[in-house]
């Protein structure tokens, strides 16, 4: 194994897409090192991106969202008090993974890129409408985070491309998010269904909104039939059951020790009920 300690994303693209064997990229570690522990896979370029410049930092852009660094851990995005007050549910979402040690070393970029279809961050950063620069050898694209993964273990991103920035959207006045997620423990376990939602209001009434389901199929997805009913409600009981309904219809899980297909379903209606009541309640400034 060849480590490498690049100074720019110029090297480490480079560094990449002239591997002739298997490639990994190193920020935090948590997922990759137990790989390599676990002799699940053993890189023949193993590239630490940790020391490119910029890569440790949350800066708030001109327009009022946030550009993360792909090192940027989860104890960082935590400790981030504007950060934390404009995307409640993407912090607590991220907060979720592993154990305080972990926290201090996981990252939103490697937790997406590892491509499990329970990954806590994602359905939140789906639902927050999180975007993220793309870099390779042909060039830098903008991509949506839901684009990403394809499958278990699985991304869209193709030989020396790496994720250099990610990008969350202005908040916006009478807004609120929440995750939440089903797990058997109480803490440090994976989720047998998660669950985001975005919400915008005007007056009480809901304007815009963004459902995301992970642990129910392949990739974790957006469900836009949910956010549909939705829009023009007040959240009512009948808007609550609907929507319910419509996560469930998006459900494409698989039985397992963990969960069954009727289970899973079934939470996926139980937790978009209580995560949109909490998101509605932040967007109207009666929670945090």
């Amino acid at each position: 194994m060849r480590y490498h300690k690049p100074a720019s994303f110029t090297q480490a693209i480079d560094i990449a897409s002239t591997s002739e064997g298997v490639t990994r990229f190193l920020a935090g570690g948590t997922d990759v090192l137990v790989q390599l522990r676990a002799d699940i896979v053993c890189p023949d370029d193993l590239i630490d991106i940790k020391h490119i410049a910029g890569v440790d930092q949350i800066t708030k852009t001109p327009e009022g969202g946030y550009d993360i660094g792909i090192a940027v851990s989860g104890a960082q995005m935590s400790e981030d008090a504007a950060l934390a007050a404009a995307w409640p549910g993407l912090v607590e979402a991220m907060d979720l993974i592993g154990s305080t040690q972990v926290q201090g070393r996981a990252t939103l970029v490697g937790n997406l890129c590892n491509a499990s279809p329970a990954a806590d961050s994602v359905p939140a950063m789906i639902a927050a409408g999180v975007t993220l620069t793309v870099a390779g050898p042909q060039g830098s694209r903008e991509v949506k985070v839901e684009e990403i993964a394809t499958g278990p273990g699985k991304t869209t991103l193709e030989k020396g491309e790496m994720v250099t920035k990610v990008h969350v959207p202005p908040r916006g006045d009478s807004g609120g998010d929440a995750y939440l997620r089903f797990i058997p423990r109480t803490e440090m376990d994976i989720a047998v269904v998660g669950c985001g939602v975005n919400l915008c209001l005007g007056g009480d009434t809901i304007t815009q909104a963004r459902v995301a389901l992970g642990a129910v199929a392949p990739v974790a997805a957006l469900v836009p039939e949910a956010a549909d009913i939705l829009i023009g409600t007040t959240l009512d009981e009948t808007t609550l059951e609907a929507l319910a309904e419509a996560a469930e219809a998006a459900c494409q899980p698989i039985t397992d020790k963990r969960g069954t297909v009727a289970f899973r379903t079934e939470v996926a209606g139980v937790l978009a009920k209580r995560a949109a009541k909490i998101a509605y309640a932040r967007a109207k400034g009666e929670a945090k």
